[in-house]
């Protein structure tokens, strides 16, 4: 391992303790909110989403052949359902009961959690709740092809009542989106599915061109690229879930820990790119330095070690504080994607002191793979300590609420002279005289 481990360590004895955790903050921060709204990627940003709004399926053709170098037509850009229906076929029998198995499990938990249904209406006040009509979903592709992530958002979709659900995921495999992307797509009925990643697939999404119809919302992890480009058309152009990359892990472990099982959870995260962080705090100076040792070894089998190593450089560090309550104020100052709790019996105890994370993992026994995979909650989630205003990716994000007012005559008489009275300390005599004049008749 070419990297100095005792770079990771910061110890909260040492007189620049507070220096070193405002510049790993800040590094932290300035990977996952890019450039700045002045930076030089925001400018790019700016200038594709903005062609692509003027030349629609030439510029997206044109930026897929320039980032993702592959050159299609417009009537290319889409997936054929043969396609997709081989895609299927293909995958091995034990697989699929897997990915069944791991649908059904996002299902039953996202229509437990839907609020959707509790549509109410009385006294002359209500509120109705109606799905959005079409989303488009991001599912990464360039570093590794995450069939996971069309689980984690299309089925919260599919039980919020979406009807139009189109994927877009980067042409990374052999000149198209991986075959087992393709075969989730199918086996959720998905059949708008679009060979395009980064900026250009954002930009199609959210302005619409010839071949691609316009969506309402846009949801789904990716790089600093795809979020840049979320963040872009955010609210102006359509709603999104949240910025959502690069992945983090915040780990607040005791003694009680194992170092082994800890730095598993770290490289965990770590090898999705290099740009990636994975932060432990913990209470044992011993425990620390085993995680240290263990990060070395593990390090050396990673199939993916280069961007691993690169994460761990840059934006990974492991901290000794002087007890588990710093530990929990670090935690919710990082505000980071993912929270797991690795403290013995205590783990419940501390996770209830939590105020700010996208999922927290409580115990030893659950890495933030279960998560990832199996459990049913979204691993899309708010990075770069978003979590402190927005929230894990659920079901409920995909419906919006309707207010609904009807008032009688006799309603309207028995308020008159309030709501006349507050629309003429606010000088709005039109207001006032639309109450008014309905009294007089």
């Amino acid at each position: 391992m070419s990297i100095e481990l005792d770079e990771l360590l910061i110890l909260s004895s040492e007189p620049d303790f507070e220096a070193k955790l405002g510049q790993l903050r800040s590094d932290m921060l300035q990977a996952a909110r890019g450039s700045g709204a002045d930076g030089e990627q925001s400018r790019i940003v700016a200038n594709v989403l903005r062609d692509i709004e003027e030349r629609g399926d030439e510029a997206v053709a044109a930026y897929t052949e320039k980032f993702d170098k592959v050159a299609f037509r417009p009537d290319e850009f889409r997936v054929g359902a043969d396609v997709l229906a081989q895609a299927h076929e293909a995958v091995d029998a034990t697989l699929l009961r897997t990915l069944r198995q791991a649908i059904e499990n996002v299902r039953s938990y996202q229509s437990k959690i839907f609020l959707g249904h509790h549509s109410a209406f009385s006294d002359g006040t209500g509120i109705r709740f109606a799905p959005v009509r079409r989303v488009g979903v991001c599912v990464p592709g360039a570093s590794a092809p995450l069939p996971s992530t069309v689980i984690m958002t299309v089925v919260p979709a599919q039980v919020a009542g979406v009807k139009e659900i189109a994927v877009v995921s980067p042409p990374r495999h052999e000149g198209s989106i991986h075959p087992v992307i393709l075969a989730v797509c199918h086996e959720l009925g998905v059949t708008e599915v679009y060979r395009l990643g980064g900026v250009q697939a954002i930009g199609s999404l959210a302005c619409g061109t010839q071949s691609i119809p316009k969506v309402d919302m846009i949801v789904g992890p990716g790089n600093s690229w795809v979020q840049a480009a979320k963040k872009s058309v955010s609210g102006d152009y359509v709603g999104i879930d949240s910025i959502a990359g690069p992945s983090e892990v915040f780990i607040i472990a005791s003694a009680e820990a194992n170092p082994a099982w800890v730095a598993a959870d770290m490289l965990s995260q770590a090898e999705h790119a290099a740009d990636s962080s994975a932060v432990v705090a913990t209470d044992s100076e011993p425990l620390a330095r085993a995680i240290l040792e263990q990060l070395q070894t593990q390090l050396a089998a990673l199939s993916r070690a280069d961007d691993a190593q690169e994460s761990l450089r840059r934006f990974s560090r492991i901290i000794a504080v002087e007890n588990l309550d710093k530990a929990v104020a670090l935690a919710d100052e990082f505000a980071s994607e993912h929270l797991e709790i690795q403290c013995g019996s205590r783990s419940r105890e501390i996770a209830d002191k939590i105020h700010h994370a996208g999922a927290i993992f409580i115990g030893p026994h659950t890495p933030v793979a279960v998560g990832d995979y199996w459990a049913g909650p979204s691993h899309t989630l708010p990075t770069g300590t978003r979590a402190k205003f927005s929230s894990a990716l659920t079901s409920n994000d995909f419906v919006k609420s309707i207010s609904l007012i009807e008032y009688s005559a006799e309603q309207l008489a028995a308020s008159a002279d309030d709501i006349i009275r507050l629309a003429k300390i606010e000088g709005l005599d039109a207001h006032a005289n639309s109450v008014q004049i309905r009294q007089s008749d």
